[in-house]
């Protein structure tokens, strides 16, 4: 089978990230790298914490505690997270790692032998009352593009258009507010993007067919506009050091790499931080380096982060001119809004992921957020929205199914599948409408189609309620016990089925669902057509016990109090 390299946009260290962010990035790659190992594939899931940059060192000022302990007590706090959310990383590393300062030198030095990096005198903000340059989200101000008026220095929130900071209209210190800026000269490093330009135009035109249109626009839009030479080095305390074998003056004065240089790399180098704790066993290099034709890379991320990894980062690993694998497909989304209103980190509007998991359990956000996937156009979260989603789908529709089967089994037959009579045309027809339907839900997750994925999903559950409610067994067991029987049995039959393939979705749900039967080996990873066909893997005379509810329903009163504590629309 093939190898599959998964990786997922870093999330940024400052904070506990929103439902925005898990929807446009982290979950999907954990769906589908759930969903390659079931079929058999070697799958690795990558993601780190991206800890560089003026984040977190605002972050650290504003507690009062030095960078590296916030960033490493900011890091067990995500991981937590998302282990709540049962994201399977293989591994979630730090881009702090000595892995990845070691692997972002050296390509910085490669970069530099092959003529692609430049020290130029820049003029760059001064703070006289920091006492300070500033680097590029150190500056806040008005967006000269959009007039959106919280802009950073890098890029704007609002409009995702990249920016110096010297383009921001009244621009001002992230760190006292103060107005007070002048332009002083500095030096720093560049990557000559523009003596690339032809480059990774080839590359993205040998992809661009392939990737969902958002990707392929984003990247082209950039192309068309020229790539310009980027500043890669910044005036912090925190980052990935300048080599001073390389560049001892600017080594000296204390520059850094810019984030959005070591950020990705950490992709490799978290696979090393992976390969480290078990070298014998793990090589690092076999998912990155030589390997065009033996791994497939596929990248999750949002939007604002399409241009650094389908550009700027392409451009870095060609310009080393080594055989660093490059992404195969670029999995983009667009955003969740909050009541048609961005969520955002830095002003607190939305839902956070942690309070998600204090209301409810993971399965109910992750089904939610993957059948409403901002894929083709933003999408909007309501707390109505929610709500009747999650009744109508998870506790109607597969949760009812499976209690009601179970509990009227139980009370009429017993604790153990029953038999009953041969499987007649209802269950042929059954059969044949389950594989059909397991088909599509299989051909829209190998093209990554996530709602298409999630609706394909419910209509295999929807399948058992509509045989069920065509069979009616609380009726026909009063005429034909053996009929009954044969009824229930296949109903359960489905309830493994739908625990095996909705796995990638609701992982808790689905284990509960199997531990429902206890079957001597219950070895299944998935359901071939012919399985699903014939509707056979629990025999007769399998013990079985009715679970506790697998979806509580959300009531008014729930809807009322969400709506009270977040807010039915943002401010």
């Amino acid at each position: 089978m093939a190898r599959h390299l998964i990786t997922s946009a870093l999330p940024y260290i400052n904070g506990i990230k929103h439902l925005g962010n898990m929807v446009g990035s982290m979950l999907p790659a954990d769906v589908y790298s759930r969903y390659l190992r079931q079929r058999g594939h070697d799958v690795l899931y990558i993601c780190a914490t991206d800890e560089h940059g003026t984040p977190a060192e605002l972050a650290a000022k504003e507690q009062g505690i030095p960078v590296a302990e916030f960033c490493a007590q900011a890091h067990d706090a995500q991981k937590a997270v998302y282990d709540g959310f049962a994201l399977a990383f293989d591994y979630f590393g730090r881009s702090s790692s000595e892995q990845n300062v070691e692997i972002t030198q050296h390509f910085a030095r490669r970069l530099n032998e092959n003529g692609f990096i430049e020290e130029r005198a820049i003029r760059q903000v001064y703070s006289p009352t920091d006492g300070r340059f500033l680097p590029d989200r150190y500056v806040e101000g008005t967006c000269p593009h959009c007039g959106y008026d919280k802009a950073r220095g890098d890029q704007c929130e609002n409009c995702t258009r990249v920016l110096d900071p010297t383009d921001l209209i009244n621009p001002r210190s992230a760190i006292s507010g103060s107005t007070d800026l002048e332009v002083r000269e500095t030096k720093h490093l560049f990557l000559l993007q523009s003596k690339l330009q032809h480059e990774v135009e080839e590359w993205v035109s040998r992809h661009e067919d392939d990737w969902p249109q958002l990707a392929s626009s984003i990247a082209r839009k950039w192309l068309n506009e020229g790539l310009h030479d980027r500043a890669i080095t910044r005036d912090l305390d925190w980052g990935v050091p300048v080599p001073a074998d390389t560049w001892p003056e600017l080594a000296a004065e204390g520059k850094v790499f810019y984030v959005w240089f070591d950020a990705p790399i950490e992709y490799i180098g978290a696979t090393k931080e992976w390969a480290d704790l078990d070298p014998e066993n793990r090589d690092w290099k076999s998912w990155w380096y030589d390997v065009d034709t033996t791994v497939r890379y596929t990248e999750f991320m949002a939007k604002d982060n399409v241009p650094f990894h389908t550009v700027m980062f392409p451009a870095t690993e060609l310009g080393v001119r080594e055989l660093w694998k490059k992404v195969d497909y670029v999995k983009a989304f667009n955003w969740l809004t909050y009541y048609g209103g961005k969520f955002s980190t830095s002003q607190k509007r939305g839902v956070f992921t942690d309070q998600a998991l204090d209301i409810l359990p993971a399965d109910y956000w992750r089904y939610f957020l993957i059948a409403n996937a901002p894929e083709s156009d933003d999408s909007s979260f309501t707390w109505e929205h929610f709500t009747a989603t999650v009744n109508k789908d998870l506790a109607d529709t597969l949760g009812n199914f499976v209690n009601r089967v179970l509990s009227f089994s139980k009370k009429r037959f017993g604790e153990e599948v029953p038999a009953g009579g041969a499987p007649g045309a209802a269950e042929a027809k059954l059969g044949e409408e389950i594989a059909r339907l397991l088909a599509e839900y299989e051909q829209q997750m190998e093209a990554l189609q996530f709602r298409k994925a999630a609706a394909a999903l419910r209509a295999l559950w929807s399948a058992g309620n509509s045989y069920l409610e065509e069979k009616a067994p609380w009726l026909e067991i009063k005429t034909d016990k053996d009929g009954a029987a044969l009824t229930l049995r296949t109903a359960m039959n489905l309830i493994h089925l739908y625990a095996v393939v909705s796995e990638p979705f609701i992982p808790a749900t689905s284990a509960a669902m199997r531990q429902a039967f206890a079957l001597p080996s219950d070895t299944a990873t998935w359901i071939s057509a012919d399985e699903a066909r014939s509707l056979t893997a629990l025999t007769p005379g399998i013990p079985f016990t009715v679970p506790p509810v697998l979806f509580a329903k959300l009531t008014d009163e729930d809807l009322e109090n969400y709506k009270e504590r977040f807010g039915g629309s943002p401010e």
